[in-house]
């Protein structure tokens, strides 16, 4: 189904098709005149000169050639398509007869769908995809304002302070009454190549109210925000919405003529459309199409009052599009406003973005150099330095004097105390962190937490603010247990060599009890929630002192390589020791500590992946490719007592796929081995679960430590179905609950000289018995937040301690 799917969403790359040659008296040789040519099914056409010669040529053509003229048989010739060819054409002449003929009513048809095949038939023509390159000047205009709150709202004592933004409110064309807040320009020029396949944008100047990142001026930018109605499937939010013109758009859409007329000198119809069904990902609106070339002229679209996505409860899309050449559409105006609720009729926010295009440039190319850079987007140095009088002259279209006095009021709120305070508490909630001056004390959800081991455990930590370096960050937390009596500690920091290209460097120190096999972007150890919400099984845990250094470069946009050194030793601790059997013996001795020093290189590559980027961490917006990983270690043996030489290499490959409608794929493999005689610690200990909390990274039913490997193949998947099935039954369809499935395995083995090395844990085994599996069903979206699901242990069902059915609860926040 998923290849089907595929094929279905896939467009041809349209190129020009060129027909020239001489028309011919079949009996006398001579040249014909004014003889008529054109492709056939279209109005594309021309008429042979004086002496006979036609030259015709466009995108829109079709496989045949039309010949007509007055006292010569007409002719239907058959041509290859998306090349040139030339064709001589030999007429017969002929006699004009008048015969008898009977009209008959044609089978009705609604002359939309006539309308719409010719749209669908023409879309690789009309898409700015098919051209070999493009550029034109952008000027994006992005606004996000307060929406949707009463007058008592505006009389709460929270506003006091700052009640002076009130005096701007406006209300827009259905009488929403909103609060403009943000205000961002941005006047950039963007190239595009298709072969090979390159694109760049320079913004030149960028305005943003009340707030100074760059990140946030690429942000603006032409990047992030991309609806292309020519494609099947349109993506907002990470939800694939059935384009208005999609090739299977009957599927999904009823489709009325509505009415003709010339609009800049071009005949077009009009179409309207509405959604077939309830809560399906689709648009109702009406669009203009060319009657010649079939392009969309003009497209209004706005999300289904229905639609199964969460925190949004409109969206609106209005494109204009000009013939900028010959058979050339571009885009030319687009607006598009997003309404966000976290609850429908309470308090939102628009989001508007504006967008104009003008200085087009098509079929030109620029060199290799021109587009070489680690970003595809570059900021000019001097883009915020830009005045009053530059504004008033290069802005496309003027501000209203409702966008200008956007500016005047961030100015007041960034100077107003209590607003100051206001937005500290945001941001200690949503980070963690309390700002105070140079430095940040938290994160706060770490301050307490309580283990089997440790006890009650105490932690105080901090890292450096911007406001103490914008490249260099230091950060470090102190921690004690109450019944082990121990202190733990952390401390170091990264300093950005450049930001473009992305290029730092770290160094790290820590002394802490860790427990094996626990991935980064794992549950936390020392969290509040984690502490509640761990399953009765006992913590193994082992005091680990380490440092590590690295160094971290992204090449190009995707591509990035991180150096590491590393030095740790491994310290086994009262309840769980190290033991190794005696040669020759049944008899065993403990080993107090081991300790490795390692070099390891990692590579990621991730194709067209888009970041948001802060001061010293970026999220990333995704890639509708996959990612892979790899990532190479060579143990060092002698380095500051470093007992081991070994090999490790790692290969992964991750990759979310859109379905449209039929929601998206997530899948993960993975495979690793370990070359060298090594203890289970630096072995592959298989990330278990022991908590409440369902995990992406983990398996779920699997405790730590329960596994061991020095070579294995591990994936997983998830198919997220975005209530393809529950949308259909009336009360779940309120609900706006969504199916989810997923399945998760792993096999590997472990080498006799690795057994030999350390004795397993108490309830470690091997995979001898075929791979560990697990599946699951389960339901997301409930009360938009949470996602609980049933999962089943498959495999290795006999073991002690373990369940072999669970459900588990998961904060997942989709759109």
């Amino acid at each position: 189904m998923l290849t089907a799917l595929m094929l279905l969403s896939a467009q041809g790359i349209a190129q020009r098709t060129k027909v020239f040659g001489y028309v011919l008296d079949a009996q006398t040789n001579e040249p014909v005149p004014f003889v008529n040519l054109a492709f056939a099914q279209t109005k594309i056409g021309t008429s042979s000169n004086i002496e006979g010669y036609f030259e015709l040529e466009s995108y829109y053509a079709t496989d045949t050639l039309l010949a007509s003229a007055v006292g010569y048989m007409p002719q239907r010739l058959k041509i290859k398509r998306d090349q040139a060819q030339r064709l001589d054409i030999y007429l017969s002449a002929g006699e004009i007869q008048l015969q008898e003929f009977t009209v008959r009513a044609k089978d009705h048809e609604n002359p939309a769908h006539r309308i719409l095949r010719n749209i669908i038939r023409n879309k690789p023509v009309n898409n700015r995809e098919k051209l070999e390159a493009y550029e034109y000047e952008l000027y994006n205009r992005m606004e996000f304002d307060l929406n949707n709150f009463s007058e008592s709202f505006t009389k709460q004592k929270l506003w006091r302070p700052f009640d002076f933004v009130f005096d701007y409110v406006d209300s827009t064309s259905n009488d929403k009454v909103f609060l403009p807040m943000l205000i961002s320009e941005t006047i950039s020029d963007y190239h595009f190549r298709k072969r090979p396949r390159a694109r760049k944008e320079i913004i030149k100047a960028s305005k943003v109210s009340g707030i100074e990142n760059e990140s946030i001026t690429q942000f603006m930018g032409q990047m992030y925000l991309d609806f292309n109605v020519y494609d099947n499937n349109i993506v907002i939010f990470d939800k694939g919405f059935v384009s208005p013109i999609s090739a299977n758009g009957l599927v999904f859409y009823k489709y009325y003529l509505e009415d003709s007329t010339y609009i800049d000198n071009k005949w077009c119809y009009k179409i309207r459309y509405v959604p077939r069904r309830k809560q399906e990902l689709t648009f109702k609106g009406e669009f203009w199409v060319n009657d010649t070339t079939w392009a969309i002229k003009d497209i209004h679209a706005r999300i289904a009052e229905d639609a199964n996505i969460n925190f949004v409860t409109d969206i609106i899309v209005d494109q204009s599009y000009d013939e900028v050449e010959p058979e050339v559409w571009m885009m030319t105006r687009e607006e598009i406003v997003v309404d966000f609720q976290l609850q429908k009729g309470q308090v939102g926010v628009y989001g508007r973005k504006t967008s104009l295009y003008r200085n087009f440039v098509i079929n030109q190319p620029r060199d290799d150099d021109f587009y070489r850079g680690s970003d595809d987007v570059e900021v000019l140095i001097d883009h915020r330095r830009k005045g009053k009088d530059f504004w008033d002259e290069a802005r496309f279209e003027p501000l209203t004097e409702r966008q200008r006095n956007i500016y005047l009021m961030v100015d007041s709120l960034q100077n107003n105390r209590r607003f100051q305070a206001y937005t500290d508490i945001i941001s200690i909630l949503t980070t963690g962190y309390k700002v105070m001056g140079p430095l940040e004390w938290g994160p706060f959800w770490s301050s307490y937490s309580w283990n089997p081991v440790e006890g009650d455990r105490v932690r105080l930590g901090g890292r450096t603010s911007n406001n103490f370096s914008t490249r260099l960050m230091l950060e470090g937390y102190l921690a004690y247990g109450f019944k082990d009596q121990e202190f733990k500690w952390s401390g170091g920091g990264q300093y950005f060599l450049s930001k473009k290209p992305w290029q730092s460097v770290g160094l790290y120190f820590t002394r802490d009890l860790e427990q094996i096999g626990r991935l980064e972007n794992f549950f936390q150890r020392d969290n509040m929630l984690t502490s509640l919400f761990r399953r009765a099984i006992p913590l193994k845990l082992i005091l680990v002192e380490e440092w590590k250094g690295y160094y971290d470069r992204e090449w190009v946009t995707g591509f990035s390589n991180r150096l590491t050194l590393s030095h740790a030793r491994y310290s086994s601790i009262e309840g769980f020791e190290f033991e190794r059997r005696l040669p020759e013996s049944d008899d065993t001795t403990t080993v107090p500590s081991i300790t490795s020093a390692e070099v390891s290189l990692k590579t990621r590559w991730a194709h067209k992946e888009r970041f948001v980027h802060g001061e010293f961490t970026r999220v990333s917006l995704g890639t509708r490719y996959p990612i892979f990983e790899f990532e190479y270690a060579l143990g060092l043996q002698g380095i500051i007592g470093s007992e081991y030489n070994y090999h490790r290499a790692r290969f992964s490959m991750s990759h979310k796929l859109l379905l449209g409608i039929f929601g998206k794929l997530r899948y993960r493999i993975e495979a690793g081995k370990f070359w060298g005689d090594l203890p289970y610690p630096l072995l592959q200990v298989h990330q278990g679960n022991e908590t409440f909390f369902s995990s992406e990274v983990a398996f779920n039913l699997m405790n730590f430590y329960e596994f061991v490997s020095d070579q294995y193949a591990m994936g997983w998947a998830e198919y997220h179905l975005d209530g393809f099935f529950l949308n259909r039954i009336p009360l779940m369809r309120k609900l706006k609950w969504r199916e989810v499935v997923g399945a998760r395995a792993v096999y590997g083995s472990l080498s006799e000289a690795n057994l030999r090395e350390m004795l397993l844990p108490e309830d470690s085994y091997i995979l001898d018995r075929g791979p560990y599996a697990e599946a699951s069903v389960g339901i997301e979206n409930i009360f938009k937040f949470f996602r609980v699901e049933g999962i089943w242990r498959l495999t290795y069902r006999d073991h002690d301690k373990i369940s072999n059915f669970g459900v588990r609860i998961r904060m997942a926040i989709h759109f």
